[in-house]
């Protein structure tokens, strides 16, 4: 399925070209180099979400040359989809994270598939005319002419292997020590150019249970600069839920986030194309997320998101399991106005009350597990009228009224604040409108993919922090854009949707208290 949410405010396609201005900021060094001109109105922007072929023995160690026949076949697929994006004017493409040569290695297994890739910002070097420079960089190279074969900026992910000394000063840092065997193993973003140019690197800093690799010894904040939309920043899957880099990039100014993701679905909160739907919408940024597709884990969603669109694919039960190339036209976001509203407020469905924990306890609440974290519920009973439920001091209200309504739907307000500490750490804020999964109240939380009922309603919270990134997820994987989003200077978030096109399933702000977490 591909769905298209909203309207690009794009009048057309901009100007293809191979302009050589870019920006590469990492660590703690941060330059910019002035745009020569403004930016075109327009540029196209392509994800591949992509079938990784995988290695049927991760855990097994093998020669290099065996390690490149298996990444050649996924790469010959993404010249396959290179040649495709760009017949279709696109400028930039983006791979899935683990698209070359999958996951589940050791630290011995991954060796063979390594390759050392060179700091941009100490030298300039394109492996496609360049090859014999460094040594065992084939994947580089097959990237790098693929870029320049194309025309396109292209931006991948693969593994990479840094020496270090053990001992030394320079090797240490917050990820730890230089390793044992006196080599870093890196989760590693690469892009470049249209003419093949290796243009930025980035290591991933939150690992997710990535036995393979290393938490970088410092943290990096990367964006590159391009000619047709401007700053780009980099990120990889688990890192989009932290502070570091994600939101120290967007405080730098970076508001164009790249997203190379191997992503696991868990409804009701963390599918994939809705949290990247409403992190673009809660970050106000254009978000380009390109996603594995593995049904035995549950991998898809990929997308390109923009505060005002969503272009987005998200398989189905029973679907093929192939690639989808999704290609989008957008405006630059820097040449958007700081405060984007997605829509306008409904008139005669006013706001949610207000009331204080105390005067929200209900005798009818229950507490419920939903992702692993205690959430306090409330049931929805009857076909409108208002509700509220807290979690301590934090608490949620509700005003709805269900349209076109199976009455045999139950759903639950929900509010939770506290550590999530299953498979992560973090701090989090959360008012959520889910549907049940059945009669039971002790279902409410569970995972749900078809509904129904639809609603008008007015969902609100006080949170404190600015962090909070609303969701409308709806039946079979469909996403619907909030009516209107409103933030007060005390941090009460209000969404108002109503119009709905499909049933239910989840309604959500997510918060994150990232000053929370534990460090």
């Amino acid at each position: 399925m591909v769905a298209e949410l909203g309207r690009s405010n794009c009048p057309g396609l901009g100007e293809k070209t191979n302009g050589i201005l870019f920006v590469v900021f990492a660590l703690s060094t941060w330059t910019c180099h002035a745009h020569a001109q403004s930016l075109p109105s327009s540029y196209v922007a392509a994800v591949y979400e992509h079938r990784v072929l995988l290695n049927p023995e991760p855990r097994v160690t093998l020669s290099r040359s065996a390690a490149l026949r298996h990444m050649r076949r996924n790469l010959q697929v993404f010249a396959q989809q290179a040649a495709r994006a760009a017949l279709q004017g696109a400028q930039m493409l983006v791979f899935p994270e683990d698209g070359l040569q999958g996951f589940n290695f050791t630290r011995s297994s991954i060796a063979a598939y390594l390759e050392m890739v060179p700091d941009p910002q100490q030298e300039s070097w394109n492996p496609c005319e360049d090859p014999l420079r460094h040594s065992n960089t084939e994947v580089q190279q097959w990237l790098s002419c693929l870029a320049r074969r194309h025309r396109l900026y292209v931006v991948a992910n693969m593994g990479s292997v840094q020496p270090c000394s053990r001992g030394s000063s320079r090797s240490r840092g917050s990820g730890g020590s230089c390793p044992s065997d006196g080599r870093w193993h890196f989760n590693t973003n690469v892009v470049y150019r249209s003419d093949g140019l290796l243009l930025a690197r980035y290591h991933k800093q939150n690992l997710y249970f990535e036995e393979a690799f290393d938490t970088p010894p410092h943290m990096e904040l990367v964006a590159f600069d391009t000619p047709f939309a401007g700053k780009f920043g980099l990120i990889t899957c688990f890192d989009i839920l932290f502070k570091q880099p994600t939101v120290s990039l967007l405080e730098k100014g970076v508001r164009q986030l790249i997203f190379p993701t191997a992503w696991m679905n868990q409804l009701p909160l963390l599918d994939t194309i809705q949290f990247q739907r409403a992190f673009s919408l809660g970050a106000n940024v254009t978000l380009l997320a390109a996603n594995i597709r593995n049904d035995e884990l549950i991998m898809t969603g990929s997308g390109i998101y923009s505060p005002s669109s969503a272009v987005y694919h998200h398989a189905q039960r029973g679907d093929p399991e192939e690639g989808r190339l999704i290609v989008a036209t957008l405006t630059p976001l820097e040449s958007l106005p700081d405060t984007l509203p997605v829509g306008h407020k409904e008139q005669g469905f006013g706001r949610a009350g207000s009331c204080h924990s105390e005067d929200c306890k209900d005798p009818l609440s229950f507490t419920s597990s939903m992702m692993h974290d205690r959430f306090t519920f409330i049931l929805l009973r009857g076909p409108g009228g208002q509700r509220s439920v807290c979690d301590g001091s934090f608490c949620c209200w509700l005003q709805y009224q269900r349209i076109d309504s199976n009455f045999t739907e139950e759903y639950a307000l929900g509010a939770f604040a506290g550590m999530h500490t299953v498979n992560g750490h973090y701090s989090l804020q959360v008012c959520a409108l889910v549907k049940c999964a059945g009669a039971d109240a002790r279902s409410c939380g569970n995972e749900v993919v078809q509904a129904q009922t639809k609603m008008h309603f007015v969902l609100e919270g006080t949170f404190n922090t600015k962090h909070v990134y609303p969701s409308v997820l709806t039946s079979h994987y469909t996403l619907e854009q909030p009516a209107h989003l409103d933030t007060t200077a005390l941090g009460t978030v209000t969404m108002t949707h109503s119009h709905m096109r499909a049933g239910l399933v989840t309604a959500a702000l997510y918060g994150r208290t990232y000053h929370l977490d534990l460090h």
